[in-house]
């Protein structure tokens, strides 16, 4: 996905062909989790505000919380997630998608960091 662009949470959120939001964790996050054991993903219809921590991936190290990049409606789920949580060490970028957002802004996700400014944040962050 190469229109991706990331938060300091280290998701990244990507537009599809039909206006949606998608959504998952960046190469970096998933390395720093280690094996990913299990997802919990959001409800189908739930209305996120940016920011509202609303999935959760629990590796061998920790677990983490997925706050939603951008407001609006969740419109799908990768449910591929809950037999094989690993597509997210796979393929995070591509397979181990989490949720597609319907954006109340579809502006709002340009305010993310461009791929070559989380690159950035990342080596200054190590």
């Amino acid at each position: 996905m190469n229109d991706a662009r990331y938060n300091e949470a280290h998701v990244w959120a990507s537009i599809d062909d039909h206006g949606m939001v998608v959504i998952g964790i960046s190469e970096y996050a998933q390395e720093q989790l280690g094996d990913i054991v299990y997802v919990e993903l959001p409800e189908i219809g739930q209305e996120v505000s940016a920011g509202d921590e609303i999935a959760v991936i629990e590796s061998v190290k920790t677990t983490s919380e997925i706050a939603a990049p951008v407001t609006g409606t969740i419109y799908m789920i990768n449910e591929d997630l809950a037999d094989r949580p690993e597509l997210i060490n796979e393929s995070p970028l591509e397979d181990g998608w989490l949720f597609r957002i319907e954006p109340d802004d579809i502006d709002e996700q340009s305010e993310l960091m461009s791929e070559a400014d989380y690159i950035q944040f990342v080596e200054d962050e190590a």
